[in-house]
């Protein structure tokens, strides 16, 4: 499990920087067209919402899985003995990953039914809606495995 855990990391890590250097590349054609060559691009403005979308959530998604790494108000659960703390820890991964698994993966999985269903597609680039917002339930399963794996990791220790 450690393995698919560190591979994971890997290629969300890979994925993350090619996004973002995407998003950077976009945005600078996008100034690049606008102001030396006086006509702006009409894909910019919709690749780089597209792609901080991905970014947003699959940054997330690997933030969940490296444990220190994420935003948390954890004065109170530091104040707490080390058994305590253990099992608050395992609530609050269990709780992200129902949270997770409810609105990540089933609606943020009903939604891409419903888009691709209706057939919507962006305005400037012609892509399916439903491609776009397939990383939400993607990501979803992948913070209900990184959780699982802290909760196993905390019963390890």
């Amino acid at each position: 499990m450690h393995k698919l855990y560190t591979l994971l990391n890997k290629i969300i890590e890979a994925l993350l920087v090619i996004i973002f250097g995407l998003l950077v590349i976009d945005v600078v054609w996008q100034v690049v067209s606008r102001y030396v060559v006086g006509q702006s691009s009409s894909f910019t403005e919709e690749f780089a919402r597209f792609s901080l979308i991905w970014l947003t959530v699959l940054g997330a998604a690997y933030i969940n899985g490296q444990q220190e790494g994420h935003l948390s108000m954890d004065f109170l659960l530091l104040k707490l003995p080390e058994t305590k703390r253990k099992s608050r820890q395992k609530v609050i991964q269990i709780a992200m990953a129902i949270f997770a698994l409810v609105v990540m993966v089933i609606g943020g999985g009903n939604l891409v039914y419903t888009t691709l269903r209706l057939g919507q597609t962006s305005s400037a680039l012609h892509l399916p809606l439903g491609y776009v917002y397939s990383i939400v339930p993607l990501c979803g399963l992948i913070i209900m495995f990184f959780s699982w794996y802290n909760v196993k990791q905390l019963n390890s220790k």
